[in-house]
């Protein structure tokens, strides 16, 4: 099995966020339509750093992080959803383990649950050094670019 690697420029290109909000340094593509990884650096110099005593990565920020990592998931999927833009509907069963800090690599696993008229269903998971950081069930939906 073939893993595609992405790195920061085409991240850039494959997804339609920029700085300030986007999350993810890297990504993986480990089995297309399947299973992708990112990953994210916490550094210093983020926007939500400044001020912050204990340089803790805001949860809201890992889910849009995980939100984020599943773009490249979806644009491998059948039915023309390549071609689609991908719209990060809503998250559940999101369960909060323990923060990423400054300094932290946050690795983001996205996998398939269900794909069904253009509503996927994945479930994320985030972890630092092997722990757990933050799972959810994302719920994303793929509309034609048009």
């Amino acid at each position: 099995m073939t893993i595609r690697r992405y790195d920061a420029a085409e991240v850039l290109a494959l997804l339609a966020h920029r700085y300030p909000f986007a999350l993810v340094d890297r990504i993986e593509v480990i089995d297309p339509g399947r299973r992708v990884a990112g990953t994210k650096r916490v550094t210093s110099g983020e926007w939500w750093t400044t001020g912050v005593a204990h340089e803790v990565m805001p949860f809201t920020l890992v889910i849009e992080a995980l939100a984020q990592t599943s773009g490249a998931l979806v644009r491998d999927l059948a039915e023309g959803a390549s071609g689609g833009v991908a719209y990060f509907m809503g998250a559940d069963r999101v369960r909060l383990r323990r923060p990423a800090r400054v300094g932290d690599e946050l690795r983001l696993d996205v996998s398939l649950r269900q794909w069904r008229r253009g509503v996927c269903r994945m479930h994320a998971v985030a972890t630092v050094d092997g722990a757990t950081v933050a799972t959810a069930e994302l719920t994303i939906i793929v509309r034609s670019a048009g």
